[in-house]
């Protein structure tokens, strides 16, 4: 044996002791764990399910709505149960019951996907009427990465509340890769809800949003703090935002005791841990800025606390 081979051998001898020597004491399962290339085409195939006149299935050379419905459903059943058994099985329930709770939870998901069009459908309208760059619904449902990370959101949420393991976060994990928009599918999200360009987004998983909501780029909606780890499991820890909120670019609010009330502006940048209330304009105070220029042309002085379209700036 060369001295490449038994390097390689003793590496591997090495690992092998290492898997069977692991704290847990379990069986080692390197292959029972969900498929995220099946996660990802579940997420595609509820994609076109739920816009059915934007995303269909084009290899079917006779369109039929309800026989190509009808397919997309059954097939999302199946790969859905399989998943979900995979994430339910703890090796010690008996596999028939693993898989009857796994089917009756795809069930019961499926059964939902009328409220999750419902609702991503209203955050198309709320896309469109918020963002004078928007000419077509179809340039939304698109090109638009805020409404794909909604709409994986959505449907992920809808797992989480029936408490599948895994999996709703890898439907999460997946848009956030997609789009930098990372949001938890713990989050309670509202109708017409719109995210204006996105990157860089954060909402926490107790983080409730209301109705009529709107965010920009960069916005964060956190935890004070995370030094109590698994102690704070279940506790709120993220802010509530009310309805018809806007808040702008670069925003952090933190806390689960913080209320953003209804009808506020949180002004970009502003990094807010108490509660606000209804109808407030919430600004920055601006830093000194220094311009080199000809004195023959002075640049105009703006008060920043007078000037009422300062927000709109993104």
């Amino acid at each position: 044996m060369s001295t490449f081979e038994q390097t390689v051998s003793g590496i591997v001898n090495d690992l092998l002791d290492d898997y069977e020597n692991e704290k847990s004491g379990e069986e080692l399962r390197i292959f029972n764990h969900p498929d995220k290339e099946v996660i990802i085409d579940i997420l595609g195939s509820l994609r076109k399910i739920i816009f059915p006149g934007y995303f269909r299935n084009r290899s079917i050379k006779v369109y039929t709505l309800k026989n190509n419905l009808s397919m997309l459903i059954e097939d999302v059943i199946f790969k859905l149960t399989k998943q979900i058994t995979i994430v339910l099985d703890d090796g010690e329930t008996d596999n028939s019951e693993v898989l009857d709770k796994a089917r009756e939870i795809s069930l019961a998901f499926i059964k939902r996907l009328r409220t999750i069009r419902e609702y991503i459908l209203t955050d198309v309208q709320a896309a469109f009427d918020g963002d004078p760059a928007a000419y077509s619904e179809d340039e939304i449902i698109y090109s638009y990465p805020g409404l794909f990370a909604i709409l994986v959101n959505r449907i992920a949420h809808e797992l989480f509340l029936l408490n599948v393991p895994i999996i709703p976060r890898m439907m999460t994990e997946y848009a956030h890769n997609e789009t930098g928009i990372d949001i938890h599918p713990g989050a309670t999200i509202g109708k017409y809800f719109f995210i204006d360009h996105g990157t860089g987004i954060v909402i926490g998983e107790t983080t409730v949003i209301g109705n009529n909501v709107k965010i920009y780029q960069g916005v964060t909606l956190g935890a004070l703090s995370t030094r109590g780890g698994q102690a704070l499991k279940s506790k709120k820890r993220h802010p509530t935002i009310e309805d018809n909120v806007t808040i702008y670019s670069g925003a952090s609010i933190l806390g689960g005791n913080t209320v953003i009330g209804k009808d506020v502006v949180i002004g970009g940048n502003a990094f807010i841990t108490h509660s606000v209330p209804d109808g407030a304009k919430v600004s920055v105070k601006n830093q000194e800025l220094r311009f080199n220029y000809d004195a023959s042309h002075p640049v105009e002085r703006v008060n920043i606390e007078e000037d009422t379209s300062w927000f709109y700036i993104i």
